[in-house]
């Protein structure tokens, strides 16, 4: 029956805990009587925390996967809207044939993240997990393989996730800017640093958002055969807005819908620029004559766009990473690089947008931590009136940092702002079974006479079982994190494999080095007062 059951899980449950309780007990002994050796051991996982620490690769948010990949796609300068369009959907057709998109929306011309008209945009909204074969990141590799031979225009596929911080919206993740009040200065530094990012072998999709040789027309207007014909300016800014800027002039309201009057020439009089001359003005008396009549036409080539940061003109480059390759490397690469390029002292660089954010983050993540610890050391020192013993329960740490390190190094997961934050959780839950130990010991110093030696030895024992429950409960709460299921499991998976690989390595590593601790400081905490008294006799106590 069930009570039967339930009683036969528990005889064996506690026949196994019996056993793990003498092992620990034997192994203990063998510990606290040779304490050196422990210590030793102690010196060197804090070293190879450190060598992990430098090891393991660094980034910032990890890549999701939550089934949407955003592209933008690229054309010459001065292309037609027409070829525009002809390219655009060459590309729309491969990304709806592919077996992983379920749906995707298309759309090009200046607007929305796009000041310039030979841009465009496509969302792809990607089929549930279950039924494809591929993660987001692979789908954009074979997306980029299947679009690269199409000629006259490139799509940059990123991975948004579900989180973006700063920046602008580029056509690659990772954004690094240069600003100048030069703008010879800037365009010919951007120039150099594009040609120079594209040759590095860990980035790929390296693009700029300098567009300043866009064919265009400039129209001259001779204002004194103007004044002689009766033309204004305002006739021919009128006319010629009226022509070619696709100009709203009303709109008809339908029961159900409603219909811009657009009012432009028809399409074959703007193939060509030499079509202008086609263009009539009516003069002051009623006749009409061609704009060539007092103008001069000419081609010429100009900016798309300037862009600014701040209030100084700006070059945007950005880039993708290739797979494998974290963002503290790539960061650190493009540093080297454009410290050794030589630029101009008027171009100022910066990473923008996620890049920037990474270097802030790796800056104060140290200081945060150091900080957490302080605080705790602050809060236990207050709770056991003692300088030594927040010590001995912080001592721990060092071993959670450990197994950390040593399962994203595993695992080859990258150590993101998640991962951190699990950094942060270990603390508090790793110092709690150094708490429980500490506690017991000290009333059994206090109120049972013992010594410090039998106080933690019975203190290890006695807490050995809600230590290893409290300890068990937290590792299987965290496992299913740390496997990472369901959609944007990918940026809580770093968080799980912190926490389960410092609580399993902290669980076994705790519950020897912290006995040995209180010993030493226990001496430590004796030497110094004695030392004291030495010098400074302690004060006689004055009987009323």
């Amino acid at each position: 029956d069930e009570k039967g059951l339930v009683g036969a899980v528990h005889r064996v449950s506690e026949k196994i805990f019996h056993k793990a309780l003498a092992f620990y007990a034997w192994s203990l002994k063998i510990c606290l009587n040779h304490k050196r050796l422990v210590m030793l051991a102690f010196v060197m996982m804090v070293i190879a925390t450190g060598f992990l620490v430098s090891l393991v690769p660094k980034g910032f948010l990890p890549s999701e996967d939550i089934g949407q990949i955003f592209g933008m796609t690229e054309a010459g300068q001065g292309i037609s809207f027409s070829n525009m369009t002809a390219h655009q959907r060459a590309l729309a057709e491969i990304v709806s044939a592919d077996p992983n998109v379920d749906r995707y929306m298309s759309s090009i011309g200046a607007g929305g993240p796009n000041a310039a008209g030979n841009t465009g945009r496509i969302f792809i909204v990607l089929k549930p997990k279950k039924d494809r074969k591929l993660k987001v990141d692979g789908i954009i590799e074979e997306l980029r393989k299947k679009t690269t031979h199409i000629p006259g225009i490139k799509l940059y596929l990123q991975n948004l996730g579900s989180l973006r911080i700063g920046g602008q919206l580029t056509k690659a993740m990772y954004q690094f800017s240069m600003s100048s009040p030069d703008m010879d200065s800037l365009y010919a530094a951007s120039n150099m640093i594009e040609a120079k990012l594209k040759k590095m072998p860990n980035l790929i999709d390296v693009n700029s958002d300098l567009q300043v040789r866009n064919l265009q027309v400039d129209v001259e207007v001779d204002r004194e055969k103007c004044s002689q014909l009766g033309v204004t300016m305002e006739q021919v800014e009128d006319a010629l807005n009226s022509a070619y800027s696709a100009r709203q002039v009303s709109t008809i309201y339908a029961p159900e819908d409603q219909y811009w009057v657009i009012v432009e020439v028809e399409p074959r009089f703007y193939r060509a620029p030499s079509l202008l001359n086609k263009l009539y003005m009516r003069t002051g008396v009623g006749t009409l004559v061609p704009l060539s009549t007092f103008a001069k036409i000419k081609d010429d080539v100009g900016p798309l766009l300037v862009n600014h940061l701040g209030q100084f003109p700006s070059v945007t480059l950005s880039f993708n990473l290739k797979p494998g390759i974290s963002l503290g490397q790539a960061v650190e690469e493009v540093k080297q690089l454009v410290a050794n390029a030589g630029l101009p002292p008027d171009v100022t660089p910066s990473f923008q947008g996620n890049a920037q954010i990474f270097q802030q983050s790796q800056n104060a993540m140290g200081l945060l931590l150091l900080v957490s610890v302080i605080v705790i050391y602050i809060v236990l020192g207050i709770l056991y009136e003692s300088y030594i013993h927040p010590i001995t329960i912080l001592s721990g740490l060092p071993s959670a940092g450990l197994g950390a390190m040593l399962v994203l190094y595993v695992f080859k997961v990258e150590f993101t702002i998640y991962a951190f934050l699990g950094l942060i959780l270990l603390i508090g839950i790793i110092k709690k079974n150094a708490i429980m130990i500490i506690d017991f010991a000290l009333e059994a110093e206090r109120i049972e006479n013992k010594t410090p030696q039998e106080a933690i030895y019975a203190a290890c024992l006695t807490r050995f079982r809600p230590i290893i429950m409290t300890t068990l409960a937290a590792m299987m709460g965290s496992i299913p994190i740390a496997v990472g299921i369901g959609s944007g499991s990918e940026a809580r998976q770093p968080l799980g494999l912190t926490v389960t690989g410092g609580l399993l390595v902290s669980q076994i590593v705790t519950l020897y080095i912290t006995p040995v601790f209180y010993l030493y400081l226990d001496r430590l905490q004796k030497f110094v007062i004695k030392t004291w008294h030495r010098f400074v006799p302690p004060r006689e106590l004055v009987q009323p």
